[in-house]
C-alpha cells in the first residue's frame, strides 16, 4: 500500500470520532449538543457528517464540555486535513516545490 493511500485510509474526521466516542454512548442527540456547547445545531450536524471543520472555538467548547484538551480536539482536524491534503496534492506539491539549497 502507497504512503499516500495509507494516509488517506487512516484519515478519519473528527466529527466520526465526536459522534461515535462521545455523543452516542452518551446518549447526545445533535440539538442537546448544540444547546450546552451554545452553538447552533446545524454546526454539530455538518462536523458529525465531515462537512466542517472542529474550529478552535468549537474545540474549545467540546474541551470544557468533555473534559478533553482542546488540542486533542484540533490535533484531530489538523491529523485529517494533512491525511487528506496528502492524499489529493502531495505528489504534485513534491514536484512543484524547490527544496531551499543552502
Amino acid at each position: 500500500m502507497s504512503d499516500d493511500t495509507h494516509d488517506l485510509v487512516e484519515a478519519i474526521h473528527p466529527g466520526i470520532v465526536l459522534h461515535n466516542k462521545f455523543m452516542k454512548p452518551n446518549g447526545l442527540s445533535i440539538n442537546r449538543l448544540a444547546r450546552d456547547l451554545d452553538v447552533p445545531p446545524n454546526r454539530i450536524h455538518a462536523i458529525i457528517h465531515g462537512e466542517r471543520s472542529v474550529t478552535a472555538d468549537t474545540a474549545l467548547r467540546l474541551a470544557a464540555y468533555f473534559d478533553i484538551a482542546a488540542e486533542s480536539w484540533l490535533g484531530l482536524q489538523i491529523d485529517y486535513d494533512l491525511r487528506v491534503a496528502r492524499h489529493r496534492h502531495g505528489d504534485k506539491i513534491l514536484h512543484r516545490v524547490r527544496r531551499l539549497e543552502i
